[in-house]
């Protein structure tokens, strides 16, 4: 078993409780702008953009730091057409028939449907991959601890710093998304956890008039 090695912390950074609340209040007010959108513009993003915002979300705390995702940015025109389409085939089964009601009467108020063309419209789809294990170059098989957890951190990690950058996105989840593993080449130990899509909103869009529950309601202090 390897000795732990440490190195001396230095890029921690504290500041006067009264810097603290007015940066803590000032990083919600601008998360609160933040809102899903399912109408993107077709104009071009940075590739640069992404590769900051991807290189953002790697630096998530993990599970015994095996850091187990793999981002996959497509601005392909083809191979987001494929995808929209196998997404839009797996979308109409749960709409059609999959779905139980309850779950399409939650829907209802954000009036998505079957079909996805943002999929297509939007400059970049972002493919976000948990490595269920890791693998070594002899193959032998390395375990990821909290996999999920640490990808789900890390993906929140991504939409916030898309959103910093000044761009939109929308999570979408078609169910199943082996698909996606198909059309992008990805090996059998990573399973698709989300796809990403980000972009510029396109010009009038509109959302869905919903609001974030209060304070008293997601959290307790004891």
């Amino acid at each position: 078993m390897a000795e732990p090695r440490f190195i001396p912390l230095t890029s921690y950074r504290e500041y006067p409780v009264a810097e603290m609340k007015q940066r803590a209040s000032a990083f919600y007010v601008d998360l609160r702008r933040r809102r899903t959108v399912r109408e993107f513009s077709h104009r071009p993003v940075p590739r640069e953009v992404i590769e900051y915002c991807l290189l953002a979300a790697g630096t998530a705390p993990n599970g015994a730091n095996k850091q187990p995702w793999h981002f996959v940015a497509v601005s392909d025109p083809e191979l987001k057409r494929k995808i929209r389409k196998a997404a839009e085939e797996e979308e109409r089964e749960f709409y059609s028939g999959r779905a139980p009601q309850e779950w399409l009467d939650a829907l209802a108020p954000l009036g998505t449907d079957e079909n996805k063309p943002f999929l297509e419209t939007a400059p970049y789809l972002i493919a976000v991959f948990t490595q269920r294990y890791g693998l070594l170059p002899d193959g032998r098989q390395i375990k990821h601890y909290y996999a999920a957890e640490s990808v789900g951190i890390a993906t929140g990690l991504l939409i916030t710093a898309v959103h910093n950058a000044g761009l939109a996105s929308l999570t979408h989840t078609p169910s199943p998304m082996g698909f996606l593993n198909t059309l992008l080449g990805r090996p059998e130990n990573e399973r698709p956890f989300l796809l990403l899509v980000v972009g510029y909103p396109k010009e009038n869009t509109r959302v869905p008039d919903i609001t974030k529950k209060p304070l008293g309601e997601i959290a307790s202090f004891l």
